[in-house]
Order: structure tokens, then C-alpha cells, then sequence
């Protein structure tokens, strides 16, 4: 199966510099994968001779005229940069010339232009952003991330059916298990909006595992972990800044004098390996579930590396049909609803 992949080649911190050699990679590795590099043509093509590479049958550019900055406000960039290399990526998925678009540019305006281009899918009212995290059983899909701050209990039902779905495909989980956020396991914890959400979920065809705390993520308890946009977005940020500071402590005890300083000598191979578990680079790429189309947000500050996985995360999810699956499970939970 051949798939298209449009880039938004001129967003994030370092645009063609990361997202050229990165496009590159991947096309050398995946002979079924085309690209297309959306951007400033110039920018693009002195990218490219600096890669001693040249455009291909299976590499393109498609010019774009405007660029939106990290700072641009959603609606702005929306409205009045209609020839930005964002928002040309996602017109390709419309019209069908790609398969995916990846973005390491503004999350706000490439969540307000992927809604407004694509539209929602039958049965979903709210898209939501939705990741991968690492767990001591191995990942869980965690959603949503920040799209959305005020959620309904039903809005959340729609997160679970989309996150066990897209976790279902990648995963090969037939029934992925499910659990909802909350600030206790029992029934009787929660504010009303998620105890209406898990009476929602206990009567859907979900695998619903039922309330899972904050500790429970990096458990590996459930496959999928539901919750609003404000508390997975606190969630994650939480996370992030804890895996920073846990490096620094780690880093600066070993070089804590000589004999700290020889026993990460020794500790040398231990510590790559842990390195590598918890490189969150190999986890970059969130899911805009829930979009007639798939869309894929890269970590802004992403290098070369972890936008190769960004890739590789929309390549799997066009692979896997999980548009289909998503569309599929959303009318056995509401039939009149997905037409």
C-alpha cells in the first residue's frame, strides 16, 4: 500500500533543517512512503542540496507562500495566512492528494485549521489530542491532551472509543482496555462529568476497566487512559517536567567528585539503557483523533530523530485503517449518530 505523507516542512523550532533529513530517512527506509514537503520552494530546495538530494517521483514540493509562527494566535493564522505551509498540508489530505499531514508548528492553529479544512467524523462532536506514553508493561494511549478544557460525559465516551481504536490498531490489542481518570478507583469519586462518563462507558461495548488514578498510567493498568483536555494536559506537562528534573538529579550525583565520576564509568551501559526507555523522542507524534483525516502534532522542539517517529505514527495509522475503525466503532455505540 502506497501512502502520501504531506509535511508541513517549514513548522516548529527548526523546519527544514529537522523536517528535510528526517523526510529524507524515512523514504530510504520505507519504499512504500511518498512525500511531499509543503513550504517556502527556495528554503525547501537549498535543504535538499545540502542533503545532496534533489526532488523525486517520491519526494515533492509543493510551495506555500506564508509561514505561521509558534505565536500566532489560532484564529489569526487560520483566517489570514490561507497559504501557509500548515494549512496546505491539510488541504492535500482533503482533496485526497495525501494520505496524513505532520506538523511540528503551532498546536492551537493546526488543531482550529484541521478542524475548520476536514471536519469531523460522523459521530464526533470534539476532536482530541491523544499520545503515547511509556509504562512498566510497555505504552499506553492517554487522550485528551489539551483540545479540549470543559468536556461532557459523552464527549469523553467519544475520547475512549477513539483512543481504544487507534490503540486496538497500532497495538494489535483486540479489546484494548480502557480506564478513566480519576481521583479515586471507586465508583463513588469524581465530579459529575466523570461519573456520568463511566456509567457512560460501563454500558458501552468498550473494554472498560473502570477509574484509574494518575499512578496508574505509568502502571500499565489500562491500554487507554481517558480525561479532559485541562487534566491530561496538567498530566503531561507533570510528567515531562518530572522526567527533566529526575535526569538533572541523576546526571549531576554522578559527577558529584571523582569517585561518583568513575562509578558512571561502570554504570555506563545500565544508564544508555535506561536512556533509551525513557527517550521521550521515540514517543513524539500525538494523534488528532476524531478528523475525516489523519493528522499528526510533533513535538516543536523536535530534532531529526524524534520527527522520524511523528512519521512513522502517521504512516502506521494510515496502514492500519484507523479512520475506518474509529468510524466503525462509533456506530455500534450510537448507530443514529454515524452517518
Amino acid at each position: 500500500m502506497d501512502i502520501t505523507v504531506a509535511i508541513d516542512a517549514m513548522g516548529g523550532d527548526h523546519g527544514p533543517h529537522v523536517t528535510v533529513p528526517a523526510a529524507l530517512a524515512v523514504l530510504d527506509r520505507d519504499p512504500e512512503v511518498n512525500i511531499i514537503l509543503v513550504g517556502l520552494r527556495d528554503a525547501l530546495e537549498a535543504e535538499l542540496a545540502a542533503q545532496k538530494r534533489a526532488p523525486s517521483p517520491r519526494l515533492r514540493i509543493h510551495h506555500a507562500t506564508e509561514v505561521i509562527t509558534m505565536d500566532d494566535p489560532p484564529a489569526i493564522a487560520m483566517r489570514s495566512k490561507k497559504d501557509s505551509s500548515m494549512r496546505v498540508a491539510i488541504d492535500l489530505v482533503k482533496t485526497g492528494e495525501a494520505h496524513a499531514a505532520v506538523s511540528a508548528g503551532n498546536t492551537g492553529a493546526l488543531m482550529a485549521i484541521s478542524r475548520f479544512v476536514l471536519k469531523t467524523l460522523p459521530g464526533i462532536d470534539r476532536p482530541a489530542i491523544c499520545t503515547v506514553l511509556p509504562t512498566l508493561k510497555g505504552r499506553a494511549y492517554v487522550l485528551d491532551l489539551g483540545a479540549n478544557v470543559d468536556c461532557t460525559a459523552e464527549h469523553l465516551l467519544q475520547f475512549a472509543v477513539m483512543g481504544a481504536m487507534l490503540a486496538s490498531a497500532v497495538e494489535d490489542l483486540p479489546r484494548p482496555s480502557v480506564g478513566l481518570l480519576n481521583i479515586g478507583a471507586e465508583a463513588i469519586k469524581g465530579n459529575d462529568v466523570v461519573k456520568q462518563a463511566a456509567e457512560l462507558l460501563r454500558h458501552s461495548h468498550l473494554n472498560f476497566y473502570g477509574n484509574v488514578e494518575g499512578d496508574d498510567i505509568y502502571k500499565g493498568t489500562t491500554d487507554v487512559v481517558v480525561c479532559d483536555g485541562f487534566v491530561g494536559n496538567v498530566a503531561l506537562k507533570t510528567s515531562e517536567g518530572l522526567a527533566q528534573m529526575m535526569g538533572t538529579f541523576l546526571k549531576q550525583e554522578f559527577q558529584r567528585g571523582l569517585l561518583s565520576k568513575i562509578a558512571a564509568g561502570f554504570a555506563w551501559s545500565v544508564l544508555s539503557r535506561f536512556k533509551q526507555r525513557v527517550d521521550h523522542r521515540r514517543y513524539n507524534g500525538a494523534s488528532l483523533l476524531g478528523l475525516r483525516g489523519i493528522v499528526i502534532k510533533s513535538h516543536g522542539s523536535a530534532d531529526n530523530f524524534a520527527f522520524q517517529f511523528a512519521l512513522n505514527r502517521a504512516i502506521e495509522e494510515c496502514r492500519r485503517s484507523v479512520l475506518r475503525r474509529i468510524t466503525e466503532q462509533i456506530a455500534i455505540e450510537h448507530p443514529q449518530e454515524a452517518v
